[in-house]
């Protein structure tokens, strides 16, 4: 069946993730599918998208991604892991941080807590467990949306009761404890995401199923304000102004409101199901450059445990890898280049954090890296994107392995502080210095280029690159066979 234009814009939000290793995995849809998985983070290096696609009667591609670095959501490009989903309801998971913007129709859509398949019609999506939502965000958002005349977005979009709710309480209590650590600042987008995190882990957050009970809100933000107050003293922040919106949010959020399982349970039948994440691997609270990560697992096994997928049903992970780095906010960053190279990558890339607007820090692809993350998530396949970007460069380095102290260091470090020492080893490839923008076959890349791809391979292990991206349009693609 060949893929509508819907179901070939999907297939953008794959690659244009395009920092970073993404990864996805094939999912048997006979499998129980019952959750959704915790996805949220500051900024991504990776972000964690998971398509599960396929048609009862036609078993297309079950797919799914995750990406070995530090980035937030996709932008606009291409990955045909997606392109032959079938027509049919597709669930989406974001985090309020995860921003990316998407142009469909000539028309550009900012998305910062809402799932980007509100774009589509046909499709029902659902804000799930292990997020967190800032109602009143949720609420001026949707309202963006519908003024752009996305149709029916009110009717066609969800939220879990068990996703935990992000008060202004948390955004001013991140600034403040940003601003304690002076110049060791993690750099986080400021909405309060992390405290909100720390209050689940504590066991004193709300989850928005809360938020239709009569007096919960109230008695638990009065508690939390109270705590913080005492840590932080006086606080800039009208305790009794958000109280009083709450009250009001008690019937005006009633109708999006859903129990997961139930939900996931009556759908799971849907001919596709897209499961979006808000960040790459190196962002993960265990396995990400640590402090400097989000609050949440943004690897696979993160979304094996949200959706409570069965692991014998994944039949393949496509890791998505842009084909030089990228981070947005602070921490370790071993091949950043603060010279005109990474002014080059940063403008020719237009790398800008959607949410927060702040450049994005450029630098070499890091093999590194790749491999670690490979190493937690297993890839079976490579996404390559936004080759294009360095198109006019006469030389190309990447990092194949880093030194401390004279020696080899084995495996990627554990510590921030370690990784900011490293020596970088690179391996110096030449550049193609012509125009590969809108390629779409292999043979239509210079020959410099298709060994700059190989080489990736190699140093992955031998993990196939079975898609390249060659540019901001969906089309721009190369997929070998």
């Amino acid at each position: 069946m060949k893929p509508t234009g819907l179901q070939r814009f999907f297939g953008m939000l794959l690659h244009k993730t395009a920092k970073r290793t993404n990864l996805a995995a094939e999912y048997d849809l006979n499998a129980s599918v019952k959750g959704f998985p915790s996805s949220p983070g500051h900024r991504s290096l990776n972000q964690l998208i998971i398509t599960i696609a396929g048609n009862p009667s036609n078993a297309s591609e079950k797919t799914g991604t995750d990406s070995p670095r530090w980035n937030t959501r996709p932008s606009v490009r291409t990955c045909p892991a997606i392109d032959n989903i079938n027509p049919g309801s597709k669930f989406n998971l974001v985090s309020y941080h995860a921003g990316h913007t998407i142009v469909h129709d000539d028309i550009t859509y900012d998305f910062h807590i809402l799932p980007s398949g509100l774009i589509s019609p046909d499709c029902i999506n659902l804000v799930g467990t292990g997020t967190v939502v800032h109602v009143p965000s949720f609420f001026k958002e949707l309202d963006a949306l519908k003024a752009k005349g996305l149709k029916d977005a009110d009717k066609r979009i969800f939220i879990s009761d068990r996703a935990q709710v992000c008060f202004d309480l948390h955004s001013v209590v991140d600034g403040l404890e940003e601003a304690i650590l002076a110049g060791k600042k993690v750099g986080t987008t400021g909405k309060g995401i992390g405290p909100c995190y720390s209050d689940k882990a504590s066991r004193r957050g709300v989850r928005i199923g809360e938020v239709l009970e009569k007096g919960v809100v109230e008695s638990k933000l009065r508690a939390l304000e109270a705590g913080y107050r005492r840590q932080f003293g006086e606080l800039k922040y009208d305790l009794e102004d958000e109280v009083k919106r709450f009250h009001e949010y008690r019937t005006k959020l009633q109708p999006y409101v859903v129990d997961q399982m139930a939900f996931m349970h009556k759908h799971r039948s849907s001919p596709s199901v897209l499961v979006e994440g808000a960040n790459a691997l190196l962002l993960d609270i265990d396995h990400g450059t640590y402090p400097y990560v989000t609050s949440s697992c943004t690897g696979l096994g993160g979304a094996i445990q949200g959706l409570t997928l069965n692991p014998t049903s994944i039949k393949s992970i496509v890791g998505v890898v842009k084909a030089y780095s990228t981070r947005v906010g602070s921490g370790p960053f071993p091949t950043e280049q603060n010279n005109a190279v990474g002014e080059k990558l940063q403008r020719a890339g237009r790398e800008f954090g959607v949410t927060t607007g702040r450049r994005r820090r450029c630098g070499w692809l890091d093999m590194v890296m790749c491999r670690y993350s490979n190493a937690i998530n297993h890839y079976t396949v490579i996404n390559l994107t936004k080759l294009d970007i360095l198109d006019d460069f006469d030389e190309i380095k990447v990092a194949v392995a880093y030194q401390l102290d004279g020696k080899l260091l084995e495996s990627f470090p554990a510590q921030a502080d370690v990784l900011d020492k490293v020596e970088v080893k690179y391996v110096t490839l030449p550049g193609w210095k012509s125009n590969t923008m809108g390629a779409t076959k292999w043979e239509h890349l210079p020959t410099n280029a298709q060994r700059y791809v190989e080489f990736i391979e190699r140093e992955m292990g031998g993990v196939p690159i079975r898609w390249i991206g060659t540019g901001p349009a969906r089309n721009h693609m190369i997929e070998r066979i």
